[in-house]
Order: structure tokens, then sequence, then C-alpha cells
């Protein structure tokens, strides 16, 4: 297998996004920290580039939310980039009083954000994601189709296809549809159910793979085990996907008057769950301590920057809030390194310079402070 495509900001610039006016900042290293006082507007620029990729961005904030506060209600965000088809500008944002953002690759408009993945893969792991384990199954399975999405990039819009079908059946049993209709409707919640339960079993199972032979490296992390599981996962274990598919559309028909008295849909994939195991003590994550749970998280974000750069066959840009800070300096020392190693792009915060004393040479370290970034 040939070695991935290198790929990298070499500049990024925003315009009235969140604190900033007009900001930018020219790139020349694979390894980047931004350093300033909380509220500064650190966690802005990684969410700047964040929405260089698919979706709604690492906050999932609404795009009027995201404008500067007295602008005029558009925000944008642009960048050179060097990857696979050389030097690319690309570029982001929302026109106020338009519904959706706009994407532009070389000046042309896009259709969708998916089209930006054609270019790059964006990764993060912020502080809000530290409770992943104890919180509830809709956020991993949000952070499961997130994973996902940068192995297969048609899978964002398949969930939102299936979610979609999912409220039309749930909408039709309230008002009485009719079997005829509502046979119509299943057969379309099965096979999109179906798809988006095969694209995660097979993403899990990649990655658990990754996660065991990353246990080989000796990292001061501990090891996570991963599965997917749930009703849907126990009535379809060892199914074929056409079989699968009958099966679920089975239970949909035999669920009707049970899920009209609960007004949803009580059996699929989108009640499935990610259960994550502590390796070496053989317990739950969930009921690890909150040092090890951080540890473990980003043991998961490290085997699948390693699996994206694998699948995609370009090297990942990956984003990672206040992570140094949770570390002891042997932790943060071997993160740097296996960070180096893997070749991608890296964007960390920090509130102490100190904390990235252990980043290589070339390095890039800016002060950020008053919506201003500087190198340092």
């Amino acid at each position: 297998m040939s070695d991935p495509v290198p790929v990298a900001l070499t500049r990024l610039a925003l315009t009235d996004f969140r604190n900033y006016s007009a900001a930018s900042v020219e790139l020349n290293s694979r390894m980047v920290a931004f350093v300033g006082d909380n509220g500064a507007g650190k966690t802005n620029i990684l969410e700047a580039i964040s929405f260089l990729s698919a979706g709604r961005g690492l906050r999932r904030a609404t795009l009027g939310d995201i404008a500067r506060t007295d602008g005029s209600g558009s925000w944008a965000v642009s960048a050179m980039l060097e990857g696979e088809f050389g030097e690319t500008r690309i570029g982001t944002g929302l026109t106020a009083g338009e519904p959706g953002r706009r994407v532009r690759i070389d000046g042309e408009e896009a259709r969708s954000s998916e089209a930006l993945l054609e270019y790059l893969r964006v990764l993060w792991l912020v502080p809000s994601m530290d409770g992943l384990f104890t919180g509830s199954a809709s956020d991993r399975r949000k952070f499961l189709d997130r994973l996902v999405l940068s192995l297969n990039p048609s899978h964002g819009r398949m969930v939102a296809s299936f979610e979609k079908a999912l409220r039309q059946r749930n909408r039709l049993l309230s008002e009485g549809g009719t079997p005829e209709y509502l046979d119509a409707i299943e057969a379309q919640v099965a096979e999109l159910g179906t798809a988006v339960a095969l694209a995660r079993s097979e993403t899990v199972s990649l990655l658990a793979k990754t996660l065991e032979a990353q246990k080989a490296l000796g990292l001061p992390f501990p090891s996570a085990e991963i599965h997917l599981q749930g009703a849907f996962e126990t009535a379809t274990i060892g199914l074929s996907a056409s079989d699968r598919e009958d099966c679920y559309r089975d239970l949909l028909v035999e669920g009707r008057f049970r899920d009209r008295a609960a007004g949803r849909t009580l059996d699929g994939p989108h009640r499935s769950d990610l259960y994550v195991v502590h390796s070496e003590k053989q317990m739950p994550a969930a009921q690890a301590s909150t040092g090890e749970q951080k540890a473990l998280l980003i043991g998961l974000v490290l085997a699948h920057a390693d699996l994206t750069s694998s699948i995609s066959g370009m090297t990942p840009i990956l984003l990672l809030d206040e992570v140094a800070a949770h570390l002891d300096p042997r932790r943060r020392e071997a993160l740097f390194t296996r960070l180096e190693v893997l070749g991608g792009q890296v964007f960390m915060t920090g509130t102490d310079q100190n904390l990235f004393k252990d980043l290589p040479s070339a390095a890039q370290i800016f002060e950020v402070m008053n919506g201003n970034i500087t190198l340092s």
C-alpha cells in the first residue's frame, strides 16, 4: 500500500467569525499551537478549521450564532491547502439571510460540504467530549457517525435520510396512516437503517483492529476495546445485508401498535450504542476514573486518525482543544511524539506556552489575544 498523501493548511483566514472581525495566519508547520487566556478565541480558530469539512463543526452550532456580534450576520472561513491536488483554495461561510452555508473550491461553488472530503479530513478532540462514556447513547452515536464520515463520505447524508424517514413513519403512526403508506415508508426506513448500521459496524470492526495494533506501540495510554451493541444488532447478528433489511422491516411492522403508543420508533439502529471497555482492567469505560476516560478517548482518536489515513489515502488534520493541560509530562511528551509519527497536521490549544515545550523545533506557536493571532 502506498503512503498516504500529506495534507496541510498553509494559510487560514477568518472574517466576522465569532470574536474575529478579520484575522489570518500563515502556516508552515505540521504541529501548530495556539496559546492564550481562557476566552481569547483559541477554540474559535479550531472551530473555523472544523468547518472546512462536512457537517456542523466541532460545536454543532447554529450557523447564525457563529457570526461576530455587531457584525453583518455573515461570516467566512478560507484556507490554502496543500494535498493530493496540489495547492487548493477552499472556503465556506454564511451570507446573512440565506438558509445554509456555502462552500467554494478554487472559486467554484460546491453542491455541498461533502465535496470538501475529497480534499481533506478533519478530526477533533474537544473538552465537551470528556463525558462521552458516561453521557447519553445519542452522544456516542453522533461521535461514532463522525468517525464513520471520515472513512465513508456518504455516511452523513445516509444518516440524515434515515432520520428523516423515521420522522415520517412516526408522523404517519400518530396521524393514523394507512397500512399501504406505512409499508412504503417502512421499506425505506429498513433500507436506510441497514445501510447506516453496516457502515457503523464496519468502522467499529476496523477501529477495533487498529486499537489492537496500537497496543504494540507501548503508548502510556490505556487500551480500549469497542463494540456496537443494541437490540437491532442482537436481532440481526450473522445475517446478510438483505436479510438484515428484511428482519428490520418485519420488526417495524410488528411494532406499529407499540410505537404508536410510545410516539416514536423503538427498534432500529437509531437506538444502538458504542460500548467501550478499558482493556487492561476489563471494565466499562464509564466506570474508569476521569483521567483514565480522558486517556482512553485520546487513544481512540489517535487510532482513528491512523485508520483515516490508511483508508482515505490522505493524512487527516487533527484538532486538539486543551488536550495537553490534562496530561502529565510523560503522557504529554508521548502524545507529541505519536502525533509527529502520524504525519498529519495538528492544531492544539492551551493557556500556557510551557505545555508545548516538548514540541518539535519546527512547530509554530501563536499567541491569541483580543481577536489577534500573532506568531510567538
